[in-house]
């Protein structure tokens, strides 16, 4: 009697690729202008200038000299210049922030000859901010002002115009200077690193790519967190970042999280979303029995031509599937045979075939390399038996079954796919993936299994959803 091929019980390996998770973390652009609110004054600077020429004195030409007709008239120009509520705006991948300011004077003179003349000017001033992040994940911000005068400050008196305009850019220079030395203390508040922080922990988990048949899991180990600037989307500002890390395809039990690891600092790299990922179709071998056993009647229907030996009638009565070792599959068949001449009756036995299923690139199409057969019968036509299980005939039934399968399995694999990865929730994150390509791998025979690794490329996103963690 022969001996059954071994069982194999080997399961399938974990498959592992570096992948880019993009990890926008958005900050309500108000945020920020309540930064700049707290960091700028309201009172730019005061304007207290005693013993100023505001008039100066008119002459006439007497005898060839000129004589003074009204006397030069000194004054105290008191004021002040203050600014409205800051409005942010965004604008490609800077800040904007729109500062509405407001001069107002008035000018006495020591003589009493000027009534308590006052003046009023506004200006629109532009601070162009620039973003960026220290390595401790702190945002600073670098500031260029610009404005513009819709009514210039100042005092129209006996035909005159008095104007105060030429101090403000010496005086909002330390104004701008200040501001960039409070702004990284005020965007300290928004606290972005504990948000980064809270979502590098996060990643360091196991997320299902398929509930059953196989059970799938994609392991993430961060490696680096990256930044690559920030934009502005609607009302928030949109801090583009990205985790690149090691993403592991484990079939059969949830594993263990990896463990977290500190914080790193940010590196500066572009974010190209590449999910990279493995998703195997599983063929179960107590579900490929009757696919292949079902083939097999088929087939009998008409007798296989066996070199040398001329048409063989056979019936098949039972089929074992596995798989054995060095990823080949084993399949028992118990079945009786006899030469379709009649001139010998039916020889019962059961043969067993083992071979390496491989298939060609990027497709579903099976079919069996360095096959060996072995096998028992009742008779002298045991032969027979052996002759049948080793002919092309009788492994490309069985091929074929596998081949019809998989493509079944395969025509819903990218729907599949989309549901399994497509948009999950855990408590505190969204985990959004999209789908580009898939791409066939190369059959593999496992004690589990017969496995048909599927390369998926894709894009995905976590999303902070709320909730303390």
């Amino acid at each position: 009697m022969v001996e059954p091929p071994p069982r194999a019980n080997d399961p399938v390996p974990a498959t592992s690729a570096s992948s880019i998770i993009s990890v926008p973390v958005e900050i309500d652009r108000a945020l920020i202008a309540q930064a700049i609110e707290r960091a700028m004054p309201r009172q730019l600077w005061r304007i207290d200038r005693p013993g100023t020429r505001c008039v100066q004195p008119k002459r006439v030409k007497l005898f060839g000299k000129q004589i003074k007709v009204t006397p030069p008239i000194d004054c105290h120009i008191i004021g002040e210049v203050t600014r409205g509520p800051i409005r942010l705006r965004g604008n490609g991948r800077d800040l904007i922030a729109d500062i509405p300011i407001h001069a107002q004077v008035s000018a006495r003179d020591v003589a009493g000859l000027l009534k308590g003349e006052t003046a009023t000017g506004d200006a629109m001033a532009h601070a162009r901010i620039q973003l960026g992040i220290d390595d401790q994940w702190r945002p600073h911000g670098t500031l260029k002002l610009s404005y513009d005068w819709t009514q210039t400050p100042g005092i129209d008196f006996l035909g005159q115009r008095i104007t105060f305009a030429d101090k403000v850019d010496r005086k909002i220079a330390p104004v701008v200077r200040d501001l960039e030395r409070q702004l990284p203390r005020e965007l300290a508040k928004v606290d972005l690193r504990s948000k980064i922080e809270r979502l590098w922990r996060a990643a360091f988990t196991s997320l299902s790519l398929n509930d059953h048949d196989p059970p799938v899991w994609m392991r993430i180990t961060p490696q680096r967190f990256l930044f690559d600037g920030y934009g502005n989307s609607g009302a928030q500002l949109r801090f583009r970042l990205g985790i690149e890390a090691l993403t592991e395809t484990v079939v059969g039990d949830r594993p263990v999280d990896p463990q977290p690891t500190g914080l790193p600092p940010p590196a500066r790299a572009p974010i190209n979303d590449a999910l990279h990922f493995f998703l195997p179709v599983r063929a179960d071998y107590a579900q490929l029995e009757p696919v292949i056993l079902r083939a097999l009647h088929k087939r009998a229907v008409r007798p296989f031509d066996l070199p040398k030996l001329g048409p063989i009638i056979a019936r098949f009565d039972k089929l074992t599937a596995y798989g054995t070792t060095g990823n080949r599959i084993a399949v028992g068949v118990t079945l009786a045979a006899r030469p379709a001449s009649g001139k010998v009756g039916d020889t019962h036995g059961t043969v067993w075939l083992t071979a390496r299923p491989v298939n060609q690139p990027n497709s579903a199409l099976v079919h069996f390399e360095d096959l060996q057969v072995t096998g028992t019968s009742d008779g002298i036509g045991g032969d027979i038996l052996i002759a049948l299980a080793g002919s092309p005939a009788f492994s490309s039934v069985i091929a074929g079954a596998l081949s019809q399968n998989f493509t079944h399995d395969l025509e819903e694999l990218k729907g599949k796919i989309r549901r399994a990865i497509g948009d999950r929730k855990t408590p505190h994150f969204r985990i959004r993936t999209n789908l580009d390509s898939t791409e066939i791998g190369q059959i593999s025979a496992h004690g589990q299994g017969l496995y048909l690794p599927v390369r998926a490329t894709g894009r995905a996103s976590i999303r902070y959803a709320g909730g303390p963690l």
